[in-house]
């Protein structure tokens, strides 16, 4: 059997190491974690506060409840949780510590400070007892993960019976003329805009191309049904730009 150091996976298109995968992924966030809420806008107009919310609306937070938020650097999907559900508690987990850092320094993080914490981790082996959450959310995270099936095996062990997961990820536009109009913007007009808000051209260059590599919407509720999760449904939001899937742990 190979060695795990011998397995290659992707970053972007590019083909690496399985075991190099993480440390470029720290090293792109690391770089853009300043600009990121902001970058967030431009790359989508605006567009990807909206699909959070569509988020909110499909999971519906209850009082009480424990989230986990991995992947959640600067915090948006765990604020939005925890306006919606008085009582409730949330972790933000992230791989980058200064994407968990531009979190801390948002408005919202004082108020909700003490239903609020911030963790260094890695998705593919939480820090975390199994059974310990009522729901887990992932937002544009989950594409840039070296495994994703061991972090959805994660995710289904730290859930408690009865327990949610929701995925918010890029997917594919079920039109082949839509999509390749929309790989014409992404792959000439985000990296442009990457380096005159971020000045980092390869940071975005990188995230287009992950966007295009994950797999699409079937493909990936598939994996989601591999872990364990039954009920496994999904919604394209803007004709499938974007895409919401759910699971729960029975």
């Amino acid at each position: 059997m190979a060695n795990r150091d011998d397995t290659t996976t992707h970053f972007g298109f590019e083909t690496i190491r399985e075991d190099e995968k993480a440390s470029r992924v720290h090293g792109v966030f690391t770089s853009v974690a300043s600009r990121y809420d902001i970058m967030n806008d431009v790359m989508s107009v605006g567009i990807h506060r909206l699909w959070k919310d569509a988020m909110m609306d499909w999971l519906a937070p209850r009082p009480g409840q424990n989230l986990l938020d991995v992947a959640g650097g600067t915090g948006d999907i765990a604020f939005r949780f925890l306006r919606r559900a008085p009582t409730a508690k949330a972790t933000v987990l992230d791989l980058t510590s200064s994407m968990l850092d531009a979190g801390r320094q948002r408005a919202e993080a004082e108020d909700m400070a003490g239903r609020l914490d911030w963790v260094v981790g890695d998705a593919m082996a939480l820090p975390f007892a199994a059974n310990s959450f009522d729901v887990y959310t992932i937002s544009f995270g989950i594409r840039n993960v070296t495994r994703i099936a061991d972090a959805l095996s994660e995710a289904y062990r730290v859930l408690r019976p009865g327990g949610r997961l929701m995925v918010l990820e890029f997917s594919q536009i079920p039109n082949d003329m839509m999509q390749k109009a929309y790989d014409l913007y992404s792959f000439n007009v985000i990296p442009r805009m990457g380096q005159v808000i971020a000045d980092d051209r390869a940071s975005y260059q990188y995230l287009v191309e992950s966007i295009r590599r994950f797999p699409d919407q079937e493909a990936f509720a598939g994996m989601i049904r591999e872990a364990g999760f039954e009920q496994v449904k999904y919604r394209n939001l803007s004709m499938g730009i974007a895409a919401l899937h759910s699971g729960w742990k029975l």
